[in-house]
């Protein structure tokens, strides 16, 4: 990102302004790229919904891909804190790994501009967050808090040992992904709507049982190291 001083704070910019003005920037920035992505979101129109000006923008964050990686890092913070603040560690790997699969569940489903940043994403081969260190450390601690959740389960006799946290991390992001991502065509298909606010309850707790059922030991081999 371009250093501040190439773009001259704007007459009337306060310090105890600047990190309001700054997240509201990024709130309208995550709703305009996530329903247009990088290439159609336009600055003018974000600039227009913050009561700021395009000039004040480029102020904060340099250059409009400098705000699209912030949306995007802001939008994967969020989902790694949340599961930091979950503070697993006080649970049985059971209870555990049940609440991490519960809590991606309920953040893809009421943060759905993130699941259709993410898509937008992988449209474009990651093209602009494979330039985020950021994005790759938060989610770093994600496969780390997960390892030692399956660890401690595998310990105990109560995990099979040959899925790993990366593995484990992609099947409960795949569950929440779909119900979000794919709910107008299953939708049409299948006429039952993913998001339903009376079945909510019945696909978090589903997201649960998957994952729990799929790390439990296989009947024709042992769980634990060497097993699977």
């Amino acid at each position: 990102m371009p250093a501040l001083e190439a773009f001259p704070a704007p007459e009337g910019v306060r310090k105890r302004d600047a990190e309001r003005t700054r997240e509201d920037i990024l709130r309208v920035a995550t709703d305009e790229f996530s329903r247009r992505g990088f290439a159609g979101g336009r600055v003018d129109d974000i600039a227009a919904r913050t009561a700021t000006t395009k000039r004040m923008i480029y102020y904060y964050f340099g250059s409009k891909k400098s705000l699209y990686l912030a949306v995007m890092e802001s939008a994967y913070a969020a989902v790694r804190k949340l599961e930091q603040d979950l503070d697993v560690a006080h649970l049985g790997p059971l209870e555990a790994l049940r609440a991490l699969a519960e809590a991606g569940y309920d953040h893809a489903t009421r943060h759905r501009d993130f699941i259709r940043l993410v898509a937008m994403e992988n449209m474009n081969q990651a093209e602009h967050i494979k330039e985020s260190t950021t994005i790759r450390d938060l989610n770093s601690t994600a496969i780390s808090t997960m390892a030692h959740v399956l660890e401690r389960g595998i310990a105990d006799g109560v995990f099979r040992s040959d899925i790993d946290a990366v593995d484990a991390h992609m099947m409960i992001s795949a569950y929440a992904f779909f119900s979000v991502a794919n709910r107008s065509t299953f939708g049409v298909l299948f006429e039952r709507d993913l998001l339903a606010a009376d079945r909510t309850e019945h696909y978090r707790r589903l997201a649960g049982d998957m994952i729990v059922a799929t790390m439990s030991p296989r009947a024709d081999r042992p769980a634990g190291p060497g097993g699977a």
